[in-house]
C-alpha cells in the first residue's frame, strides 16, 4: 500500500504468526495490491484498493451530504443521545481493512522490542503480569510493600486497545503475545457486557492481559496502570463515536499513557465514505457526525482534522493518510466508495 506498510509486514520477527488473521475471510489478494486498471472489469472482484474519485463523484457526494444535513436532531434529542452514547464498535472492525492495521503494526512494535536488550530488569517472574498477583509474596515482604505494582507492571512492552468490544482484535494480538512473554495487553470498553465476554473467553489469559470497563470521556476515571508507561495504543473505529466536543481531551488523555517513543495506531471513517452518504435526513448531529438508528453516533473525518488534533495532543505525525477503496456488489452492479483514514503518531523522544 504505502511505504510504511511494507517496512510493517517486512519486519515481522515473530514465529508462527499466521500472515493474516484467520476471520472465515480468505482475500485473493494482499490489501493495497488489487488496482483496477481497466474499469471493463470493476465487478471482477468484491474490492478495489487506491480508487481515485472522479471529479463527477466527488460533487455527488458533497451534494448528497449537503442533502442529509439539512434536517438537524432536534437538541433535546440530541442530549439525550449524548447521555445514553456506548462506546460502538462497527462493523469495519470485523472485517481484514482494519485487522491488517492492527496486526501488521503491533507485531512490528512486539518484533522490535523482542530484539532490544533488556539489561536491568527483573527476570524473577517467568510471565509478564504475574507480579501484581503476588504482592503478598514472601519476597515482596523482605522490603517496603511495593505500591507501584500494577497489573502488567513486570512486562517490558505495553499495548491498549481502546474498545475492545468482544475482543476480536484482542486474541489475535495475545496469539502474537505469546511468542513474547514479556509483553501485556490492556483492553478497555465502556460496555461492562463487553469486557465480560472478554474475560470469559477461552483465550484470555490476566497473566497477559487484562481487560477493563473504562469511559476515554471521563477526564478523572483514572486508568488501571500509571501514566507514560505504553508502548503501543490501539485507537481503531472509537473516536469516531465520540462527540467532537470531547474528542481533543480524549486524544490528549491518551498521549500522556505513551513512553517517549510510544506509537498510537488510529484507523476510523474518512469524509465522503458510504455510510455517510446513507444517511437519510434527521440523523445528522451536527456538521459530519450523525446518529444511527440504534443510537450510536459516526463522525466522518479528513486527514487535516486528524493532523491537527493530535499533534495539538503533543505527538509527532508518522502517517496519515485517507485510504479509498471501491467495494461492488457484483450481484447488483454496484458501486460504492468506501473512506477510512489511517494514522500513526508518536510521542517525542524528547519533548521540548
Amino acid at each position: 500500500m504505502n511505504v510504511i506498510w511494507r517496512n510493517s509486514i517486512s519486519c515481522l520477527r515473530i514465529g508462527k504468526v499466521p500472515c493474516r488473521y484467520q476471520s472465515g475471510y480468505h482475500p485473493a489478494a494482499p490489501l493495497g495490491s488489487r488496482i483496477l486498471t481497466d474499469p471493463a472489469k470493476v465487478f471482477e472482484h468484491n474490492m478495489w484498493d487506491h480508487m481515485p474519485w472522479s471529479k463527477e463523484e466527488e460533487a455527488a457526494a458533497k451534494k448528497k451530504i449537503e442533502e442529509n444535513s439539512t434536517v438537524r436532531v432536534h437538541p433535546e434529542e440530541q442530549v439525550k443521545y449524548e447521555s445514553e452514547a456506548i462506546d460502538q464498535k462497527t462493523e469495519e472492525k470485523v472485517g481484514e481493512v482494519s485487522w491488517n492495521h492492527v496486526k501488521t503494526n503491533a507485531a512490528n512494535c512486539v518484533s522490535r522490542n523482542q530484539n532490544r536488550k533488556n539489561s536491568g530488569l527483573p527476570r524473577k517472574q517467568s510471565k509478564a503480569g504475574s507480579a501484581f498477583t503476588s504482592v503478598d509474596h514472601e519476597e515482596d515482604r523482605k522490603g517496603p510493600l511495593k505500591t507501584e505494582l500494577f497489573p502488567g507492571s513486570m512486562a517490558t512492552f505495553r499495548i491498549l486497545e481502546v474498545g475492545c468490544g468482544a475482543g476480536n482484535s484482542a486474541f489475535p494480538i495475545l496469539n502474537i503475545l505469546q511468542n513474547a512473554p514479556e509483553s501485556f495487553l490492556y483492553c478497555c470498553d465502556f460496555a461492562s457486557g463487553a469486557v465480560e465476554l472478554v474475560k470469559s473467553h477461552a483465550s484470555y489469559r490476566a497473566a497477559q492481559c487484562s481487560a477493563f470497563v473504562h469511559d476515554v470521556c471521563d477526564d478523572g476515571l483514572p486508568y488501571p496502570f500509571p501514566d507514560g508507561i505504553l508502548d503501543v495504543i490501539l485507537l481503531v473505529f472509537v473516536l469516531s463515536s465520540i462527540h467532537p466536543d470531547r474528542m481533543q481531551s480524549v486524544v490528549n488523555r491518551l498521549s500522556k499513557l505513551l513512553k517517549p517513543g510510544g506509537i498510537l495506531l488510529f484507523r476510523d471513517y474518512g469524509r465522503y465514505d458510504m455510510t455517510q452518504l446513507r444517511f437519510k435526513k434527521g440523523h445528522c448531529l451536527s456538521e459530519n457526525f450523525y446518529v444511527r438508528g440504534d443510537g450510536t453516533r459516526a463522525y466522518f473525518f479528513t486527514k487535516g482534522e486528524i493532523q491537527t488534533m493530535f499533534c495539538k495532543a503533543g505527538l509527532d505525525e508518522k502517517q496519515n493518510l485517507v485510504d479509498r477503496r471501491l467495494q461492488v456488489n457484483r450481484e447488483k452492479q454496484v458501486k460504492m466508495h468506501r473512506v477510512w483514514v489511517q494514522g500513526k503518531f508518536q510521542k517525542p523522544l524528547h519533548l521540548s
